[in-house]
């Protein structure tokens, strides 16, 4: 089970019910990455083809032989037209691909220099520009933000009267402020200022970024606080955000495909793939815009996601300094809160010890894992809201292939549901989703069935008279029964994020 949980903004139905918002905490050792030493080693090719042949999910059943589907089988059952990857090992890229298309419908392939939005992953990446500054005498990590702000400046309140937003907070999800993620706007769309979305005035599409709590009394993902930071750092440099990170991170890490620039330049176009929904039908316009380039703007490949997780392990491990200082790189991959360090979400301890982020935008999905002991991690970009099921089937795959320490399918004993029993559960249910979606659950040939608008057709599985999990997502599904045996509500536990609720319906 993976250890680090993705946050990233939620932009369909499924995307609530994919992305996570927890972690735990990491190890700050500095060994040298070691060669991974997985069952069955060979050549880069040869392992390659047993991941793309092996792709597999969070649960084998004590009943069943273990599934195994194919990585063209798996994107055609989720939608999602088109796949790139970049797996390393031994601190290396050992092999970097694309897969499908960049659109339904044509023929024009994905290629590992295709671009695609990394989303949220777009945080750690412009947390580290943030990082240099401070390394520069430039920032404190842990002054008031007001003190570098000229453009905009973050309201007082009863709540900033005693702690203040700090970029240290900003970084780890600590500073208070609102505003999890964003939609992005249409191409058609007039697209707002930083300021105006700071301000929540049109025609900004998300409500002001305000404090309402205090500063470094909790853990709240807050895409609203990293928007915070890109203002803080134009105001200070006087610079253009994207050529500020083209200068900072992009140039020093060897990332040479990737950009903040929104929207993206129509010379570069042809290089990016286009978003897709949960149906696999295009986005209009190709994709979204995203003026909140720090928390969601970077265009970026597999293989320069690799290179910014390798110099970041360098720079912690003392062996480079081409983006930071092994004592600011231990502090970004040290936990703060909630499993966030300074940027990325942090997983495993020891041997075990891993870092990255996840990213959702509409029609664009992502992940990044690095385990710096072992050298061995990977990137995997979609261009479909399909994504998030995908890019896990994909992951356990090579976890499998690489011997990756904590992401192992986990053994479930089945039972036998006597027929009475499995009557109770039919019927109509909600979750308690955003507005609520609703799903029936039926018997077929024998099996009972989950169906909703927007989730896979999944079956329930019993593990006992009121439990239940779902293949391939990975579910527990639990319900409460009345005296006569019939179930009245439900909880969903995910393999990440909180407990999703559910109700009968007339």
């Amino acid at each position: 089970m993976l250890v680090h949980r993705i946050v990233v903004p939620s932009v369909t139905a499924l995307a609530l019910l994919l992305a996570g918002c927890a972690g735990s905490s990491g190890s700050a050792a500095t060994a040298a990455p070691a060669t991974s030493s997985a069952a069955s080693p060979g050549t880069d090719s040869a392992r390659m083809a047993r991941v793309l042949g092996g792709l597999r999910g969070g649960m084998e059943l004590s009943d069943r032989a273990p599934a195994r589907w194919t990585l063209a089988e798996r994107m055609a059952n989720h939608r999602v037209p088109g796949v790139s990857i970049a797996v390393i090992d031994g601190g290396r890229v050992a092999w970097a691909r694309g897969f499908g298309v960049k659109q339904a419908g044509t023929a024009d392939p994905v290629t590992a220099a295709t671009l695609f939005q990394a989303a949220s992953i777009s945080k750690p990446v412009s947390q580290t520009a943030m990082l240099r500054l401070v390394e520069r005498g430039t920032l404190d990590l842990d002054a008031d933000v007001n003190r570098y702000l000229t453009s905009w400046k973050v309201p007082e309140s009863r709540f900033t009267a005693t702690e203040k937003v700090t970029l240290r907070r900003l970084a780890s999800h600590t500073a208070g402020l609102t505003v999890h993620g964003f939609p992005g706007y249409a191409t058609t769309d007039s697209v707002p200022t930083t300021v105006q979305v700071l301000n929540g005035e049109k025609p900004a599409n998300t409500r002001a970024v305000r404090v309402d709590t205090t500063p470094g009394a909790i853990w709240r993902y807050s895409g609203g606080g990293t928007t915070v930071m890109q203002q803080l750092l134009v105001d200070v440099t006087g610079k253009p955000f994207p050529a500020l990170m083209r200068e900072l991170v992009l140039g020093p890490a060897g990332m040479t495909s990737s950009t903040f620039e929104q929207p993206l330049p129509a010379s570069r176009a042809s290089e990016a793939a286009k978003a897709h929904d949960r149906r696999g039908a295009p986005v209009a316009g190709g994709w979204h815009i995203y003026p909140e380039m720090a928390p969601a703007g970077l265009w970026t490949t597999p293989t320069d996601l690799a290179k910014w997780a390798l110099a970041i392990a360098d720079a912690r491990a003392g062996r480079s300094t081409a983006l930071l200082k092994q004592e600011t790189a231990r502090q970004m991959l040290t936990e703060v809160k909630a499993g966030y360090g300074i940027g990325p979400g942090l997983g495993g301890t020891g041997t075990a010890f891993n870092f990255g982020h996840g990213g959702a935008n509409e029609g664009f999905h992502s992940e990044l894992r690095y385990y710096p002991e072992l050298g061995v991690g990977a990137a995997v970009m979609t261009n479909g809201d399909g994504g998030p099921l995908l890019i896990r089937e994909v992951m356990y795959a090579i976890a499998a292939e690489y011997g990756w320490p904590d992401r192992k399918p986990q053994r479930v004993e089945t039972i036998a549901l006597d027929s009475a029993k499995a009557a109770g559960i039919l019927g109509s249910w909600r979750l308690n989703v955003g507005p609520g979606i609703p799903g029936t659950i039926t018997r077929e040939d024998g099996k009972l069935m989950f169906r909703a608008p927007q989730i896979p057709d999944e079956e329930l599985v019993p593990v006992s008279e009121s439990s239940f999990v779902m293949l391939p997502l990975g579910w527990r599904v639990a319900f409460e029964r009345d005296a006569t045996g019939r179930a009245t509500t439900l909880k969903v536990t995910r393999p990440q994020g909180p407990p999703i609720e559910g109700s009968r319906q007339p």
